[in-house]
């Protein structure tokens, strides 16, 4: 057996590999006696087929599955051996003409993909912006008055004013509708709706017309849960309401007894402390959204920034190939445009992965998928203790694709970190409605 490579260019090569019959004979000999103890071939007892009805039925066949078998072996070694950097996987060449399975010498050829050689330079990042989101006064005062009504307390009332909260049912028959919601005179549209829902008290029932009822679609699917076709027929019907509540909702005084259900008693003891911790907890909130604008910013810029070739014909012929389906030449090239940028940004972030050594190892995607886990019961108000979350992470990380979801998780929050420590990013502190606004162009 002989196996050497011939560099095309810098991005493309070719293996070619000769195969002797000693290197593949033995094991189709074995082979083949194998199948002479099983075969049933009528006029011969089981066992007792002759070797050349064996060989002429079946030796082409094992010979062509043996060579295979001993080209993958070989091929997988030199390119290990080799240290071989690819992109895709090796194709093999078609032969010029058929291959003679009886020659005492086979002959095949590999086209290789070969990845680039290129740099990734960080400094290149300092144009880059890493926006830190600051609610403003008016957005931190609105929390504020949102967190007093919520611990606040709710008053009956005779008859609903702005702001007091109006508990009703809601029936249309023809709509089938039959909803209790809880709504303000804020969420309603009609002038003419306001001032009859002044005039009600508890136990009222009154008829309105659906159209503009409430001051937009958003607001009535939030409140009465009515799909889109739903709400266009509430707009041609009449609303058959029964008040069941007025009240009014006192918001909670600031004191300690008010700041030490909130928070860690004693930690917060001012109306300043309070708008504190309230500006801390939105700044987490805002922080994934900066993050993720930070990721797709520093991807778009490395792609467009870093310079390398990729060998684009061969990547064009191996995704014919390459997926589940076989593809059209032509719809090779349009799947190689659509993933180009992608391919591009693998590489320079395995570049960045290699030399800075952020792989991760299997203790680091335990302990996130168990953090991961972890959070997601808080937020449904659940504990578990380690023995239960480990439980629960063992099962998620059986299942491959759950596992190749939260390691790409996990590597993209490793990125990030990196980028934030390493990069020369552009710090600029915004309002989140002006965040909006500059980064996606959206008042």
């Amino acid at each position: 057996m002989n196996i050497s490579k011939t560099d095309i260019d810098a991005l493309n090569a070719t293996i070619n590999i000769t195969l002797n019959r000693s290197d593949y004979q033995p094991k189709v000999n074995e082979v083949l006696t194998n199948y002479r103890k099983t075969a049933n071939i009528p006029g011969f007892r089981k066992g007792h087929v002759p070797m050349g009805m064996i060989k002429k039925q079946y030796e082409q066949s094992v010979i062509a599955d043996e060579v295979n078998k001993r080209l993958r072996e070989e091929l997988d070694k030199y390119i290990k051996d080799e240290k071989l950097e690819l992109l895709g996987n090796p194709l093999p060449k078609a032969p010029e003409q058929d291959l003679d399975w009886s020659s005492d010498t086979l002959d095949f050829k590999f086209d290789l993909g070969l990845a680039p050689k290129f740099e990734v330079k960080l400094e290149i990042l300092k144009k880059v912006k890493r926006y830190e989101i600051e609610p403003d006064s008016k957005m931190l005062n609105e929390q504020m008055d949102y967190v007093r009504k919520q611990y606040g307390k709710l008053v009956s009332q005779k008859n609903p004013l702005k702001g007091f909260e109006i508990t009703a049912q809601f029936r249309n028959e023809e709509i089938e509708l039959d909803k209790s919601c809880t709504f303000t005179m804020e969420d309603v549209k009609s002038k003419k709706v306001v001032s009859a829902l002044k005039e009600v008290t508890t136990g009222s029932i009154i008829n309105l017309a659906g159209k503009n009822f409430f001051k937009d679609d958003s607001t009535v699917k939030r409140l009465l849960s009515l799909e889109q076709e739903k709400i266009s027929e509430l707009n041609t019907s009449e609303l058959k309401i029964e008040i069941k509540e007025i009240n009014e909702r006192i918001p909670a005084e600031l004191n300690q007894e008010f700041f030490d259900k909130l928070y860690e008693p004693g930690t917060v003891k001012s109306e300043e402390d309070l708008k504190l911790k309230i500006k801390e907890g939105l700044q987490k909130q805002f922080e994934p959204q900066a993050d993720q604008k930070l990721l797709n910013d520093i991807t778009e810029y490395l792609v467009k920034k870093t310079k390398f070739d990729l060998p684009a014909d061969f990547l064009k012929r191996w995704m014919q190939t390459a997926g589940k389906e076989p593809l059209t030449p032509e719809a090779a090239v349009e799947e190689f445009d659509k993933s180009v940028k992608g391919i591009r940004y693998q590489l320079i972030e395995g570049k960045i992965i290699d030399e800075h050594k952020l792989d991760m190892t299997f203790e680091e995607l335990k302990e996130f998928a168990a953090s991961m886990v972890q959070n997601q019961m808080m937020q449904y108000g659940q504990k578990a203790d380690s023995t239960q979350i480990d439980g629960i992470v063992s099962n998620i990380l059986s299942n491959k694709e759950e596992t190749r979801r939260i390691s790409e998780q996990l590597m993209s929050d490793k990125m990030l970190t990196f980028y934030k420590e390493n990069a020369p990013l552009k710090i600029k502190k915004v309002g989140f409605d002006d965040f909006i606004k500059e980064a996606y162009g959206k008042a």
